[in-house]
């Protein structure tokens, strides 16, 4: 049960109830128009990570995955398995996320990612070797959409447990 109550998208303003609407009500959602102004920011950097970048969304969405199970997250990595299903991301490298050092189902680059990201969220900031070898791998610019994807969905799992929001059915809210 969340700490608080949601808010009440009847009450809420019509931009508001607008984001709440393209987002489907999501409890994260709904919890985060307590803030309209943060909630309408974080939704335009969502939309960035996850639409307008070059980075390989499968790559993306593997990092995005692993950060919210080392968060603890459950709703985030229900959310974003279910979203990297629809980018390429097979169900053996969903299934191999939690101890993706012994599969053997991820390729070199998607490899380097998920050390990259483990190193991010339990040392804060990647060991030289771990930097070079994803910058080996990727531009600049994809580089950096990979660090902040990490970072955001730092922030987004430790929000949804901060709150203890409620899980609602995947099918509903992604």
């Amino acid at each position: 049960m969340a700490r608080i109550d949601y808010s009440d998208p009847a009450t809420a303003s019509e931009r508001t109830r607008e984001l709440l609407g393209k987002n489907r009500n999501a409890n994260i959602f709904r919890m985060m128009a307590h803030s309209p102004s943060y909630l309408e920011q974080y939704c335009r950097l969502g939309g960035a990570i996850r639409n307008k970048g070059e980075l390989d969304p499968v790559i993306r969405e593997l990092a995005i995955t692993r950060t919210g199970i080392l968060c603890e997250a459950p709703y985030e990595v229900a959310a974003h398995k279910r979203i990297g299903g629809y980018v390429g991301v097979s169900d053996e490298q969903n299934a191999a996320l939690d101890d993706w050092e012994s599969a053997t189902c991820f390729d070199d680059t998607q490899r380097a990612a998920l050390a990259f990201t483990d190193e991010i969220v339990k040392l804060h900031r990647p060991s030289d070797a771990t930097f070079q070898a994803i910058a080996a791998r990727l531009t600049p610019g994809a580089l950096v959409e990979l660090q902040l994807s990490v970072g955001f969905y730092i922030m987004t799992s430790k929000f949804l447990e901060t709150f203890a929001i409620d899980m609602q059915p995947v099918t509903e809210v992604v």
